[in-house]
């Protein structure tokens, strides 16, 4: 089994702590079916040192994963997707990664300037369009 390439795109500005980006994005990974049980990570000391972190942010991170039974290190043989999880907390990652990009969303748009209202005017336009092509696209 070959290791899996991860993609993790971190943002120091965001307010949120780099291990929780990895936790999320490792979750949101899975749940999407980019990541799958079996798929081998990244050592820590591997992946620190690709998103130029420190080692024990990655630690933390893996070490979060392998409680929630997300993944799970074998001493020698590296770290793993466990087996798909229960519905109940495949549903409670979903929710997870959710509110994780929407944090990232708020965050920049308030970075970049916009008010509370821009930003939820810009929400409801964008569900709009989106439940539009939806629809669109069934008929």
């Amino acid at each position: 089994m070959t290791e899996k390439k991860l993609t993790l795109s971190l943002d120091v500005r965001s307010g949120l702590p780099i291990y929780t980006q990895i936790v999320n994005q490792i979750q949101s990974q899975l749940v999407n079916g980019i990541l799958k049980p079996g798929d081998q990570l990244p050592t820590v000391r591997a992946l620190a040192q690709e998103l130029r972190v420190n080692f024990n942010t990655v630690a933390r991170a893996y070490r979060i994963l392998d409680e929630e039974h997300i993944i799970s290190t074998q001493q020698g043989r590296g770290t793993y997707i466990t087996e798909i999880p229960p519905p109940e907390v495949n549903e409670r990652l979903r929710r997870e990664s959710l509110e994780a990009l929407t944090q990232r969303f708020i965050s920049e748009a308030f970075r970049l300037g916009f008010s509370e209202r821009e930003v939820s005017q810009m929400v409801r336009d964008r569900l709009k369009i989106s439940k539009e092509a939806i629809t669109n696209d069934s008929e």
